[in-house]
């Protein structure tokens, strides 16, 4: 039903699949399916644009079938768990107090970690993959963890200009980065 390309790595027989369709379909074959986390960072004071490409980063990890991971909080990471939502996703938040009143309106499970800003380790070394949505020190600080875990780290809206960072033009360019990252022949 499926072969493998070196572009997408993953195509129906008879025509390519879209970025999207086929980290789905990666993710649905076989025995269990697998709903791999992809984390959304960024600043808990963001407005405008960058709560914008949150949002749409979110919506997309969620129409790919995967499981979005963020700090649980505001800003950034409500805005990328409102659109993870909004698709029908699940979403994991790692907070950093020790009660899960913290967490926003779209978190579907939440995570009372009470290491405070340590839980940032949690958030890079969890997910597969991380989407840094604009800047700030604590997302700086994933995003190095993330680097020195081995993890990719895809850069939107004033992302953090650090060597290994993927800085893309938008989230459009979100689902084949992230499918050139994520599906692997068997």
């Amino acid at each position: 039903m499926y072969e493998f390309d070196p572009v997408t790595r993953l195509v129906r027989r008879g025509g390519a699949l879209p970025p999207e369709a086929a980290m789905l379909a990666m993710q649905r074959q076989g025995a269990a399916p697998l709903r791999m986390p992809i984390g959304v960072i960024g600043p808990r004071e963001a407005e405008g644009e960058t709560l914008a490409l949150a949002e749409a980063a979110g919506a997309l990890i969620a129409r790919c079938g995967f499981t979005l991971l963020c700090g649980g909080r505001q800003g950034v990471m409500e805005a990328a768990s409102r659109g993870a939502a909004q698709e029908g996703g699940i979403v994991v938040g790692i907070l950093p107090e020790e009660d899960i009143g913290g967490a926003n309106a779209y978190v579907t499970i939440p995570i009372a970690t009470g290491i405070g800003e340590a839980r940032n380790a949690i958030v890079a070394r969890a997910c597969r993959c991380l989407v840094a949505v604009g800047n700030s020190l604590g997302t700086l600080s994933e995003v190095a963890l993330a680097l020195r875990f081995g993890r990719a780290v895809f850069g939107l809206g004033g992302a953090a200009q650090v060597e290994g960072v993927r800085h893309l033009a938008g989230v459009e360019d979100l689902a084949a980065g992230l499918a050139a990252e994520l599906i692997t022949a068997p």
